[in-house]
């Protein structure tokens, strides 16, 4: 037997695994910081119900297989889930309804860097019956605003656009009707040159004049002020592109009112995401110093969510983070601090086995304290007790000797900075937790 990880799977070594569980706490934490519930939906569900909503590759990257006389297939994202669970519970929800998902999803694509048969997506969305409020879509911005600079990460940028704007636009110039084809060569403008896509433009059959002013659209840079200015100057009356603009107005100015930091936000005309699913606003994530990493988080506004499996109309707004595949470029960046393989402040040995007991009593104590702590048990030379604290990188090492034992205190050793003393239990756990 061969023992290998198949690709595409991400396995981690117990130091990487803490830190890639931390960043998945943080990320939980702000989305219930902002009032979205927990959700988790099966792995599996009906094929006829994930395929509902297939479009591209995603029949031919989906797992899918049969059990008994039932066709199965397994998530693919997290999205068509909670469209089945908004039309299957409507009547037992709150709206608007809002929601947090952080769960494993599978694609059978090609294995290459930056890409994941099985990996972790942290979803938020919030719904609504009817109609929707253009203020959650800049609560959407501080969200993904917050779950960055909560977990420390490098400089970043959150582009975002409507897509009322570039379809008002079109509809402006007569040619509506190219809409769908236009978005989608907008949303890879970055990745070829300008004239690969001028070209593009003219194989839909547009003209050349035509092609010219929506590649000048779609060029128009300047600050979010000046961008705005900019799209108010073209004095285009249509009813879509007038609404797009002021969409897009009334999310800056909420997102600065929401203490997200303006240089953290920037207007990008080119940003459109590609899919039809969505009809507003979108976003895409960059961090400055790596764009090679592609977009850490995106989404958008979309206008209705379940309309495959019921006739209802539930508007709304969300972003996913593929933490997976997040965790995977930084850490191949070295741009993570991974420390130790073990989540422990505190690692207590005794110089002898006659002191265990102690070691046992003061373990429970530190972890009433809600301290993580463990005690070596293993009967061994000193020095191999102490080689097993270096190699786990543990904090703190506490040791109980005669000494200890007789004067009821603790030798307590800071491994980072070097610096060992003895103290009370009371001061042990201070010095702990600070």
């Amino acid at each position: 037997m061969t023992l290998r990880t198949l690709p595409g799977f991400m396995e981690l070594l117990p130091q990487e695994q803490i830190v890639m569980d931390r960043m998945k706490a943080v990320i939980r934490h702000t989305y219930e910081l902002f009032g979205f519930a927990p959700l988790d939906t099966p792995v599996l569900e009906t094929a006829e119900v994930l395929l509902s909503k297939s479009g591209g590759d995603t029949e031919k990257q989906i797992y899918e297989f049969k059990k008994g006389d039932t066709d199965l297939a397994m998530r693919f994202d997290l999205t068509v889930p909670l469209a089945k669970y908004v039309a299957l519970y409507n009547n037992d929800l709150t709206f608007p309804f809002k929601r947090y998902q952080i769960g494993k999803v599978y694609r059978g694509e090609r294995p290459q860097k930056g890409r994941f048969r099985e990996f972790y997506q942290c979803d938020i969305d919030i719904i609504d019956r009817d109609e929707l409020s253009i203020v959650y879509d800049a609560e959407v911005l501080a969200v993904i605003y917050t779950v960055f600079k909560t977990l420390k990460l490098p400089a970043f940028k959150i582009y975002l656009n409507n897509r009322k704007l570039l379809s008002g636009f079109l509809e402006s110039l007569k040619i509506e009707e190219k809409t769908v084809e236009v978005l989608r060569l907008v949303d890879k403008i970055k990745k070829i040159p300008e004239e690969a896509f001028l070209g593009e433009l003219a194989d839909l059959g547009l003209a050349e004049e035509l092609n010219r002013k929506l590649l000048n659209f779609i060029k128009i840079k300047g600050s979010n002020a000046e961008i705005l200015e900019a799209l108010e100057a073209l004095q285009i009356s249509n009813e879509n592109f007038q609404t797009g603009l002021n969409e897009l107005k009334t999310v800056i100015s909420q997102a600065e009112m929401q203490g997200i930091n303006p240089q953290n936000i920037q207007i990008d005309l080119s940003i459109t995401r590609g899919l039809d699913y969505y009809t507003g606003t979108v976003y895409e994530t960059f961090f400055d110093e790596h764009p090679e990493f592609g977009s850490v988080c995106s989404g958008g506004r979309y206008d209705n969510l379940s309309s495959v499996f019921m006739d209802k109309k539930f508007p709304g707004v969300g972003i996913s983070i593929g933490l997976t595949r997040l965790f995977d470029q930084l850490k191949n960046s070295g741009l993570l601090e991974i420390e130790g393989p073990t989540p422990n402040r505190a690692l207590i040995i005794v110089q002898s086995q006659e002191y265990q007991n102690l070691a046992l009593d003061l373990v429970g104590k530190l972890r009433r304290e809600d301290i993580p702590a463990d005690v070596y048990l293993r009967d061994c030379k000193f020095k191999k007790k102490m080689e097993y604290a270096n190699k786990i990188k543990v904090p703190y090492l506490i040791i109980i000797g005669e000494d200890e034992a007789q004067n009821h205190v603790f030798t307590v050793k800071n491994m980072k900075e070097g610096v060992q003393q003895t103290m009370s239990l009371d001061d042990l756990i201070k010095e702990i937790k600070a």
